[in-house]
């Protein structure tokens, strides 16, 4: 255990330190060629902002990965390279499925991806790792379902990949809220594969999480003025999306292990809440009103805070922290109710608390119309 955590360490001070070093030179091209993020009626920023961040993540979390296994392979550590080469068919497909996605995100955030094009390119991405062997042979209990045919996993799975990959994407609307969400994805998958076993996934955790902490500061502390704010575009988010959900999917698959305190289907989906939830709330929105869902608006989690009268940031902590109060409440109410109860309860406070938030917004938009008049 000590061996990998060290190496789960090495990993991601690499991650931190490397992006901490790329982002500034991203900046840096962003401005000169004046690779900005277009403004419109639907943005909240202000001020021209490259949207090129996540560039930086996935040949920082490659080469860090890399660094340390050739460190290990000098220094005749063996292991490194064994438990990579254990589930080597999954990490090509989610090598290959990430760099898809990465060039996707680049020709997106450059030159504009019709929604589309890049739907069909997760959909390739879900079956290559669908073949690899990530698929949900069963859903711990939720529904009744404990075993899958392969038949119906695997379509599943698929939904569920590109499900979550749109969920992460959509919800990066506020600075920091996207990597603030992932990041405490990323720590708990981290922490999780290492206890019950699982390096190479641990490792790919705490990688991902490494890039995300320079970016945070980058994006929520960064400065217009003095050309250090960026944001992390679907580059970013598409990648982020596609290595949650196969981190996410992997933990939940895996059997009780005495070695966890907690039940990993819990542990999976619980820090995913606040975008999958998101997700579905907006879309049947849009339905209703005989909208595509696929086509954006202003009815996200953060655009009903902003209405409610929030500014962006103390947004983006209340969300985050709405997110780490499910997942603890979660874990907690796991040890002593079905899991069925506690996504039940889970969907209840959700949609109690978008109730609320309606309510609040209604009373705003009276209040001003009536001082208006």
């Amino acid at each position: 255990m000590s061996y990998w955590l060290i190496n789960a360490l090495i990993v991601f001070c690499l991650c931190v330190l490397l992006a901490g070093f790329l982002i500034p030179q991203i900046l840096l091209i962003a401005y000169r060629r004046k690779l900005f993020d277009e403004v419109d009626e639907r943005k909240i920023h202000k001020g021209l902002i490259p949207r090129l961040g996540g560039m930086a993540f996935e040949p920082v979390i490659l080469l860090s990965i890399a660094l340390t296994l050739g460190g290990n392979t000098i220094l005749g550590n063996l292991q490194f390279g064994l438990e990579f080469t254990e589930c080597g068919l999954l990490m090509i497909a989610l090598f290959c499925s990430v760099q898809v996605l990465y060039l996707i995100g680049i020709a997106d955030d450059l030159i504009g991806i019709r929604y589309k094009a890049k739907f069909v390119a997760q959909i390739i991405c879900a079956v290559m790792l669908i073949a690899s062997g990530c698929w949900f042979s069963s859903l711990a209990g939720i529904l009744g379902i404990r075993e899958f045919t392969p038949w119906i996993a695997m379509p599943f799975t698929a939904v569920v990949i590109v499900f979550i990959i749109n969920a992460i994407n959509l919800i990066d609307g506020i600075d920091g809220l996207a990597s603030g969400l992932s990041s405490i994805a990323c720590g708990i998958y981290g922490i999780s594969f290492l206890l019950i076993g699982d390096y190479a996934y641990s490792l790919i955790a705490f990688a991902t999480l490494g890039v995300l902490f320079p970016f945070f500061y980058y994006n929520v502390f960064g400065n217009v003025k003095k050309h250090s704010k960026i944001f992390m575009g679907d580059t970013g988010s598409l990648t982020i999306g596609l290595i949650l959900s196969v981190l996410g999917i992997k933990l939940f698959i895996h059997p009780a292990d005495p070695v966890l305190d907690w039940d990993p289907a819990i542990l999976a989906f619980s820090p995913l809440i606040i975008p999958a939830f998101d997700v579905i709330r907006v879309y049947i929105v849009r339905i209703r009103a005989h909208r595509s869902p696929f086509l954006p608006d202003k009815n996200h989690i953060h655009h009903k805070f902003l209405a409610a009268g929030m500014t962006p940031r103390p947004a983006m902590v209340s969300i985050i922290s709405i997110s780490a109060l499910f997942t603890l409440l979660n874990l907690g109410l796991s040890k002593f109710l079905n899991i069925n109860i506690v996504v039940i309860l889970d969907v209840i406070v959700w949609i109690s608390f978008n109730f609320y938030l309606s309510r609040r917004i209604r009373k705003i938009s009276a209040k001003e119309n009536g001082t208006a008049h």
